[in-house]
Parts: structure tokens; sequence; C-alpha cells
């Protein structure tokens, strides 16, 4: 990585942006993964509630805007509070759409 001189600024190849946004994007696609394939066991599937797929895939969005919006936030990426919310966030999701309450 070379720096632009006029701005001060770190130009990156495109293979490292992709690295950065995989690695930004793991905790929230792991998170929603584990949700999505033992939420069936934990919390039966009721009538109604989505499929598994559905699930992953609402989980992973509710997660990765949890995490921009710690990126926002926190001024970088990797803080505690972020993830914590994006557990308290990702399971409140996972109870919700399971239809939890209804056990």
């Amino acid at each position: 990585m070379s720096p632009i001189p006029a701005f001060g600024l770190i130009s990156m190849s495109a293979l490292d942006l992709l690295n950065h946004l995989l690695n930004f994007a793991a905790p929230a696609f792991f998170v929603a993964g584990v949700l999505a394939l033992l939420g069936r066991f934990l919390i039966p599937k009721a009538a109604g509630a989505p499929s598994g797929w559905l699930q992953f895939a609402l989980n992973f969005i509710a997660g990765l805007a949890v995490l921009g919006g710690g990126l926002a936030y926190f001024g970088h990426d990797g803080m505690m509070a972020t993830y914590a919310a994006l557990v308290a966030v990702c399971g409140t999701g996972q109870w919700l759409l399971a239809q939890g309450w209804r056990r």
C-alpha cells in the first residue's frame, strides 16, 4: 500500500478491500449461522415460523446493521460493546422469528 501524498490516504487493492469486508462481516455471519442451526433445537419450529434460510438471512442483515452502527459510533470496529449488541439483537431476532413467546 502506498500513500497518496495530496490527501495522506493509503490506497488499497481490491483483494485487500475484499479481505477487510469479509472480516468485518464474519461475526454477523457466524452468529446468524449458529442461531439458525441451533435455533430449531432450542426452540422447536412453530406453525408459521419462517424457514431456517430466512431466519439466517434476517439475522445476518440485522447483525451487519449492528456492526455498521458500532463502526459509526465508535469510529472503528472490533469493540466488545458492538459484539455484545450483535449477540443481543440477533438473539432477540431469532426468538421473535421462531415465535418463542408462544412456548
